[in-house]
């Protein structure tokens, strides 16, 4: 199979009106083989080569949002399920405070980054007509992925920023100019990039470069986005109605199917499975894998300072970035005897690797605690477990009320025991970006939207049974009449968690103040004007006319 080879290609951006070299890589099943190729002029792009390594330099960009500590904190921090643990910056992401402002890095890299993508895939899509010796078959290709790219990219500035600059041509000279366009008009043009993607996109569930997008993966997209475009100000009364066929196509014809075993989507070393609709290429070579898939960090307890324990690759490193909130707890995870989503998505035990005897800690049922290798250390079962139960095991038991921001359940679902080192920050597992219970969970979403409950049901009742424990697949089933809103609120949160998603679901429903002021008792300061992210200084600063020539978005 090929792989896509990483390169840098020099060209001007109009954000930051300089030039960069950009670096893309894309992986065939998961493993990267790349060569790095620097010193490309301009006209480069003009030949088959160039432009396919144009294009792969648009792919780059996908890492500025998946994967990274920016996508992250911009999506797990200040919402229901997620609230801080005790460690790391950007608290005040998490608490809307007013050091989270148009300064913020996150906000400033995330802008520039997308939209230096967004400038490549115009590059690609402006200069594809031109350059010869390309079959057309694979023209037409290139240019649908550019612009599957770029519509995503435009998509994920849209709902975080509102209506901002739109820029459908290649910027070759740094310019001044820039103007808000409408949030309808970012639709427009971000509805208008996919159906032109879709035909030209090779309809199969895995490209057979793979790592490119794929037509599922445009579709998936699309019917995204028209859901959110039909909860937005720019909503059409036919909005709902036409994302309900494209993510049906998604499920029934192309062979993508759900894994067995929930547990089994985000295992190490599965990262390509036959729920992947598209995900984002990450890798082990420390010179092209840039700043890598950082996840495996920020969702991690303090288990390396605990008895019996030291840090490991195989635990992780802990940043205790992230910590649950009672909520996800006490309701999205409440049934743990037969939905085996809370023991497939936290880590429950963990085994000693710094053998002795200790002082217990958080653990008062006993005094002390003695281990051998490979003896349990730390048991959380997710339960007040009585002090009594609690004092015949030989090890300390993590129950609820001993929870804190440095001692939490886990999450899983990004772990990599792959990392050179105990200290690597830098991880090289892809970023599964789009899988097909979402799919189901976006349609069921749409049909609850048409009134159709019944179709509804039975598409989260095949994610919930999915995710039963063996057995217990009727009892996982939902009825119609518990079918609404609200469960498929919670539904995703039990699918999804930890996966880049929940604020920006929490804005699309329209609940996010409401939900995270009720969930999330580390918010002070949450605002309407939150709704939108602040727009980076350095933007307006840059702008002909500064803020007047491009305006702060309201509030910030």
């Amino acid at each position: 199979m090929k792989t896509i080879r990483k390169n840098s290609i020099n060209t001007f951006w109009k954000t930051a009106a300089l030039s960069a070299a950009l670096l893309a890589a894309v992986s065939c099943e998961g493993l990267l083989e790349e060569e790095v190729i620097s010193n490309v002029g301009n006209n480069y792009l003009n030949t088959p080569s160039g432009l396919n390594d144009g294009l792969n330099a648009a792919y780059s960009s996908f890492r500025s949002w998946y994967g990274t500590e920016r996508g992250n904190n911009f999506t797990i921090f200040g919402t229901d399920t997620y609230t801080n643990g005790a460690d790391g910056a950007f608290k005040f992401m998490n608490f809307y405070s007013s050091d989270f402002d148009s300064q913020n890095a996150h906000v400033r890299e995330l802008w520039d980054q997308l939209y230096q993508g967004i400038n490549t895939c115009n590059a690609v899509i402006d200069r594809a007509p031109s350059v010869a010796g390309l079959a057309e078959n694979v023209r037409n290709q290139r240019v649908a992925e550019a612009k599957f790219i770029r519509a995503h990219h435009y998509f994920i500035l849209t709902q975080l920023f509102g209506g901002i600059d739109l820029q459908l041509s290649e910027s070759v000279l740094p310019t001044n100019k820039v103007s808000h366009s409408s949030v309808a008009e970012m639709y427009a043009a971000i509805i208008k990039d996919l159906e032109e993607a879709i035909p030209n996109l090779e309809a199969a569930a895995r490209s057979t470069n793979y790592g490119r997008a794929t037509r599922p993966a445009a579709e998936h997209l699309l019917g995204k986005v028209y859901l959110t475009k039909g909860t937005s100000e720019a909503a059409a009364s036919d909005d709902f109605a036409k994302a309900e066929p494209l993510l049906q196509r998604v499920i029934s014809q192309y062979g993508i199917t759900l894994l067995p075993n929930f547990a089994d989507v985000h295992a190490f070393g599965n990262e390509v499975n036959s729920e992947v609709i598209f995900a984002v290429q990450y890798g082990r070579n420390p010179i092209t894998n840039a700043t890598g898939n950082n996840s495996h960090v920020f969702f991690l307890m303090e288990y390396d300072t605990q008895p019996g324990m030291r840090r490991d690759t195989q635990n992780g490193r802990p940043f205790k970035r992230y910590r649950p909130t009672d909520y996800t707890y006490n309701v999205i995870f409440a049934d743990r005897v037969n939905d085996s989503r809370y023991k497939g998505t936290f880590l429950d035990v963990y085994y000693s690797n710094n053998p002795g005897s200790f002082n217990t800690n958080f653990d008062p049922s006993k005094a002390r605690v003695t281990f051998a290798r490979g003896d349990t250390a730390i048991f959380i079962p997710g339960f007040e477990m009585p002090a009594a139960e609690r004092a015949t095991k030989p090890y300390q038991v993590l129950v609820p009320s001993a929870y804190n921001e440095r001692l939490f359940p886990s999450l899983r679902k990004h772990m990599d025991p792959g990392r050179a080192d105990l200290t690597q920050f830098e991880g090289g597992r892809d970023y599964i970006a789009f899988r097909l219970a979402e799919t189901y969970l976006l349609l069921a979403e749409v049909q609850v939207r048409l009134g159709k409950i019944t179709q509804a049901t039975e598409n989260v009742n095949v994610v919930r049974r999915r995710a039963a424990f063996p057995g217990h697949e009727a009892a996982m089933e939902i009825t119609t009449a518990q079918m609404d809103m609200e469960m498929i609120m919670e539904e995703r949160a039990r699918e999804l968690i930890g996966e880049q998603q929940r604020w920006l679901d929490l804005k699309r429903w329209g609940v996010l103040i409401q939900r995270v002021r009720q969930h999330n008792p580390q918010v002070t300061n949450l605002q309407e004007f939150h709704l939108l992210r602040p727009i980076p200084q350095n933007q307006i600063d840059r702008a002909e006319g500064n803020n007047a020539g491009f305006p702060q978005n309201p509030g910030w």
